[in-house]
């Protein structure tokens, strides 16, 4: 698999999870243990509501989108 800045992006510093999508971009869940939000770098979906879950929902949503987002959002240089 080819990595890029979407499958492999630099971790902020309050990562908690990261896992990925079907095609291998990088979803993150982010914040701390009483609010955490996540964000797929593949087609640019987040939380509905950020950093209003605690982090166990969160890893759920995450996962649940991580399973089914077939999206690798790739810059092409002309």
């Amino acid at each position: 698999m080819k990595l890029s800045p979407h499958s492999s992006p630099a971790e902020p510093a309050d990562l908690l999870i990261r896992m990925h999508n079907q095609v291998g971009a990088a979803v993150d869940v982010t914040g701390h243990y009483r609010q955490a939000r996540w964000y797929c770098h593949g087609c640019g979906e987040s939380s509905e509501f950020p950093a209003e879950d605690i982090v166990s929902f969160t890893r759920r949503k995450a996962n649940d989108h991580a399973g089914q987002c077939r999206a690798a959002y790739h810059h092409l240089h002309r």
